[in-house]
């Protein structure tokens, strides 16, 4: 990470909020929209339906503004595992096992190439979740839609004692998964920062074999796998490192969050840092920093969980409400 001043940063310091996307006013806004209507949301990513011995869990979510990207290097042979994989990962941080899902498709105009490329990605990303496609809408809509937008419903099922407690306990270890970059959020950010000074088809400095357009959408990692482990392991909760960055644990209770031993941050997140002169403390609250999942689980319990997966205990819990993670101190 850079030097750069982690509270104001200078005048040409990009910010989330600067770009358009003030998480702040959007968690706001999505309160008011679930208080209008009494949701009766039993955790922290996914809705739960009680259907007797079990629950029926959604999630929904998009590709963000990563799609601009593909649009910019005419390559959308990926996000369709991205759109997989924001959904289902929201399930398996809930402690359900993705079992179906459906696409929504809007688009401008029909495009036979763009569409077959969706579906490629989609194919990889249903594969890798081990889900079935029940479904889906692809919408023509000129007067609605500039270009496209993809999202995606997934259901999934759990027993009622397989869902997570959701709540972190002072003592617990936290282990980290890696991510595979930057994912699908904070794309905004990134976008605005990168094209300073580049194109997207520029070579990316840090490897010279990809572009800067293709370091960008590589694909969001699914976290399914980690589901069995983690139940046999005694995962409390977990969070899914996506929009709010590292700000995302304390969805994990109200406790500090000391990261002591995090994993490294891929090379996009430096470059993203320097072109755009980004805070540290901004690209913690905005990126995943090169971790895109994180559990708490009874500290005795946790080498072994490591050890069974690719994960690295990266911290603990404490008392407070905070985490704290490479000097900074986010809330």
């Amino acid at each position: 990470m850079t030097d750069t001043d982690d509270e104001g940063g200078d005048a040409t310091g990009l910010t989330y909020a600067e770009t358009g996307v003030d998480i702040e006013a959007s968690e706001d806004a999505t309160a008011a929209l679930l208080e209008a209507f009494g949701s009766d949301l039993r955790t922290e990513y996914a809705g739960l339906l009680d259907i007797g011995d079990r629950y029926l869990a959604l999630a929904t979510d998009g590709v963000g503004t990563k799609l601009l990207v593909a649009e910019a290097i005419e390559d959308f042979s990926t996000i369709g595992i991205d759109c997989i994989a924001m959904n289902v990962n929201d399930l398996v941080a809930a402690g359900v096992e993705p079992v179906a899902f459906v696409d929504y498709l809007a688009i401008d105009e029909p495009d036979e190439e763009l569409t077959n490329q969706i579906g490629e990605g989609l194919a990889v990303g249903l594969e890798q979740a081990d889900l079935t496609m029940l479904g889906g809408e692809t919408a023509v809509m000129p007067e609605v839609v500039k270009g496209f937008d993809l999202a995606g419903t997934c259901a999934g099922l759990a027993g009622k004692d397989e869902i997570f407690d959701g709540e972190a306990q002072v003592g617990d270890a936290l282990v980290g998964f890696p991510s595979n970059g930057i994912h699908s959020n904070g794309l905004t950010l990134a976008r605005e920062a990168v094209t300073r000074e580049h194109d997207y088809t520029d070579e990316f400095p840090l490897d010279p074999e990809r572009t800067i357009g293709e370091e960008l959408l590589r694909p969001t990692r699914i976290y399914t796998d980690l589901l069995e482990p983690m139940r046999d392991h005694g995962v409390r909760a977990a969070a899914h490192v996506t929009g709010g960055g590292w700000t995302n644990l304390l969805r994990m209770g109200e406790h500090e969050y000391d990261i002591e031993n995090p994993l490294p941050a891929q090379p996009v997140f430096e470059f993203v840092q320097a072109e755009g002169n980004v805070t540290d403390a901004e690209m913690h609250r905005t990126f995943n920093m090169g971790t895109g999942f994180v559990v708490a689980l009874p500290d005795d319990r946790a080498e072994e969980l490591a050890a069974a997966t690719d994960g690295q205990i990266i911290g603990r819990v404490a008392d407070g409400d905070t985490v704290e993670i490479r000097g900074l101190s986010l809330s």
